[in-house]
Order: structure tokens, then C-alpha cells, then sequence
């Protein structure tokens, strides 16, 4: 048993940084971060993940470093880094990989390597052990030992958070977990579950992002069905969920990095072991297909003048509302749709980082709206505060009279609009 641990978290990012902070409150940890200068913003207060407040972070006792050679201190390391798909929707492993050489190299006798990034079952001891192994001359489950303890970080979340919410451990052995469980136990009110393995972990974190993507493409292929029919999805819903067990999801685009990429790696497990996944698969491939459905939908509701480029407006481009996280945002993709039709999109978001949105995407974002106007539709993508705060003159003020605002999310359904503009949403 680790009496007095130091831990490493290596990875500061949407997952790592609040895990940080949290056991800084009661461990003497080591933050590491490959890119420097997301270190010398954290060393100054600032977090643009916005995960962190800046106060917090200032009064935190967390080292920050970018040196790896610092993570020899540590007993315990936390490996927090993105585990994305390929552009053929593979598992793409090569930042945990890389983590694990770095962690491999600082790595000491009767050290514990637990990982929280999203993986299939198995990778824990049967790719990333091995890596350690190979860096460090060590042996697993002899020298140092594995453990996997899932995030379950939702961006923007305030209320769920990484000292509220249960933290599932898993150790290489019983004792392995049950001191999993200690450290993590003192940095959350949820408490702790112990699973009954390291693979059963891991497991659990696929299943659960998988059974949501699941969920939401069921909303989004019914929705696709009643707009057939005439029939607005909101109000169905509405309907519907005054019976006590249904499920409140909403439909819309599916991207992030979590529900849009962990079915991937269930998937992907599934046919490792000969079974071909159906509903997985169906359920990413409509919730993949739903940019281009509703950039379908637009433009056949748009009645811009003949023989011109429709000009649309498209408000916000995260991957969810009130967060500046652009990872997998499928708002991209229906921009890209747009555009291939023959539409001249322009977008704006007052969370997002613009170098960020073009490195990524190749999307400029407009730096202010009250600088444009005139625009034949104005599309609701990512319902931000401040776009469900908008009057509906201010509405007027970006569409020309008899242009179109399609609202994606139903934010402004029960606001009326002047009689100059046309409605379409889900």
C-alpha cells in the first residue's frame, strides 16, 4: 500500500486538469502537459476549457510541468489523454501510446499507472502494460501495477462533477483497487465502485456513451420520420415525456469526444471477437448522417432569390452549448454540407477559439454580429446562452424579410417571430 502518494495526472486537458485540481486539495500532485504553453496558461490562472475557474486553479497547490523527467517523484500516475478515431473511424491509440513511453521512462518499482482515457476492454493490460514494460525494464504485475478508473467528465456540467460524481476503480489486484479507491474516494462525495476487473471497467465506460448515442439516434430517425408527416419532434416529445419512464433525449447533431467516438471502440472490440455490431453501428450511422439530413432539410425550406448563392448564417459550432470544446463537432460537417451545395455559410460563436475553429476546420468565425445582416437563413446549430437570450428583432436584424431561421434545438419554438420571417425546425 501507497501510504503517502504523489501522483501524477499526465494529460491537462477537458479530463485531467478539474482531476488535477481536485486530489491537489489533499495530494501532492504533478500535472504534466505536452504543450507548453498550456501549462504557462494554467501556471497563470487560466483554463480555456473553462473546466476550472481561475481562482481555483490560483489557489491550487498542483505542480505544472512539461518536463517528463518530473514525473520520477510520482508513485502513482493518471494518464488522461484523448483516445479519437481515425479518419476510417478506427481506435486511434497513439497519444495513450506515447503517454505510455513517457510514463514508462519515469516509471519506479511498486509505482501504480491507472488510466482514465476511453478505451475497448483489454487495452489496459494488453497493449499499454506492455508499452510501460518495453520503457521502463519493468514488469507488470511484479515491479508496478495497472489499474483503469473511467472519466466520466461532461463539459459544461456543473453539477456533475468530478468531486460529486461515483468514480468506478479497477486494479491489476484486490489490493491494487482497494488503494484505488482510497485515493479517489477522498476527492469525491459519490464515493466508489469497485469492478470486477480491470476489463469489466472498461467495458462499463464503452457501454455507457454507447447506450446514450444509441438513445439519441432512436430521436433522430423518429424525427426524420415526422417531419414527413408534418409533425414537429418537440411537440411529440413534449407530449410523450409526461409518461414517467421515457427518456427525455432530444435530437440533433452527435459529435464530442466521447459519445461521437466510443461506440467506435466497442465496435471495434465486437468484431475483434468475431460478433459484426448492428444496432451499435446502425445507431453511428445515423447520428453520423444527421449534418447532411439537416443541411438537406434547410436548403429545401430556403427561398433565396433566383440564381444566387443562398447566404446562411450558422450560429454556433461547438460540439454542445456553452462550452468552447470544438472536438468532433458535427456542426463542421453541416457547414461543409452547406458549402459542397453551393451556399455561402458564414458562422459565429462567442465560446469558441477562432484559430482553433480554423486550424480544425477551416471554418473563419464572424467576430461580431452586429456587423452582419441580410442573410437568406439564419441556422440555430448550438443553443448557447446567448443565443437562446435573442429577442426576436434581434432575429430580424441577421434574416432579410421573407428569409427563413431554422432552429435546430426548438430554442425559440414558443417565441414569436415577425411575420417578415419563415420557420423550420426539427
Amino acid at each position: 500500500m501507497i501510504d503517502t502518494p504523489i501522483i501524477s495526472v499526465i494529460g491537462l486537458g477537458y479530463v485531467g486538469l478539474p482531476l488535477a485540481v481536485a486530489l491537489a486539495r489533499y495530494y501532492r500532485v504533478i500535472g504534466f502537459d505536452i504543450d507548453p504553453e498550456r501549462v504557462a496558461a494554467i501556471r497563470r490562472g487560466e483554463d480555456r476549457t473553462g473546466e476550472v475557474e481561475p481562482g481555483a486553479l490560483v489557489e491550487s497547490a498542483l505542480e505544472v510541468t512539461a518536463k517528463p523527467e518530473r514525473l520520477a517523484d510520482a508513485t502513482v500516475h493518471i494518464v488522461t489523454v484523448p483516445t479519437p478515431v481515425t479518419a476510417t473511424n478506427e481506435p486511434d491509440l497513439q497519444a495513450l501510446f506515447a503517454a505510455c513511453a513517457t510514463v514508462g521512462r519515469a516509471l519506479r518499482p511498486g509505482a501504480v499507472v491507472v488510466f482514465e482515457s476511453t478505451v475497448y476492454p483489454g487495452v489496459t493490460e494488453d497493449l499499454c502494460g506492455p508499452t510501460l514494460e518495453r520503457a521502463s525494464g519493468l514488469k507488470a504485475g511484479r515491479d508496478f501495477f495497472l489499474g483503469y478508473s473511467p472519466e466520466r467528465i461532461n463539459p459544461g456540467d456543473r453539477v456533475h462533477t468530478v468531486d460529486r460524481i461515483t468514480k468506478v476503480v479497477a486494479g491489476q489486484t484486490p489490493e491494487i483497487a482497494h488503494e484505488l479507491a482510497r485515493i479517489y474516494g477522498r476527492i469525491t462525495s459519490g464515493g466508489t465502485f469497485i469492478a470486477a476487473s480491470i476489463r469489466t471497467a472498461e467495458a462499463a465506460k464503452a457501454i455507457e456513451n454507447a447506450q446514450r448515442d444509441l438513445n439519441i439516434a432512436f430521436i433522430n430517425e423518429v424525427t426524420m420520420i415526422f417531419n414527413r408527416l408534418g409533425l414537429s419532434v418537440h411537440d411529440v416529445l413534449e407530449a410523450a415525456q409526461t409518461k414517467w419512464n421515457f427518456l427525455p433525449f432530444k435530437p440533433g447533431l452527435v459529435g464530442g469526444h466521447c459519445i461521437g467516438v466510443d461506440p467506435y471502440y466497442l465496435a471495434h472490440c465486437a468484431q475483434a471477437a468475431g460478433h459484426e455490431p448492428e444496432i451499435i453501428l446502425a445507431g453511428r450511422r445515423i447520428n453520423d448522417g444527421m449534418a447532411s439530413y439537416v443541411a438537406g432539410a434547410i436548403l429545401a425550406a430556403l427561398e433565396a432569390p433566383a440564381g444566387t448563392a443562398p447566404r446562411i448564417l450558422v450560429l454556433g459550432v461547438t460540439f454542445k452549448e456553452d462550452v468552447p470544446d470544438l472536438r468532433n463537432s458535427k456542426v463542421a460537417d453541416l457547414i461543409a454540407t452547406l458549402r459542397s451545395a453551393g451556399a455561402e455559410v458564414a458562422a459565429h460563436d462567442p465560446l469558441a477559439d477562432p484559430a482553433e475553429a480554423k486550424a480544425l476546420y477551416g471554418i473563419d468565425l464572424e467576430p461580431d454580429l452586429d456587423e452582419i445582416r441580410g442573410f437568406d437563413a439564419l441556422v440555430a446549430a448550438v443553443p448557447h446562452q446567448a443565443y437562446r437570450d435573442m429577442a426576436a428583432v434581434r432575429l430580424a436584424d441577421l434574416v432579410r424579410p421573407g428569409g427563413l431561421v431554422a432552429d435546430m434545438k426548438g430554442i425559440w419554438r414558443t417565441r414569436a417571430l415577425p411575420g417578415t420571417l419563415r420557420r423550420w425546425q426539427l
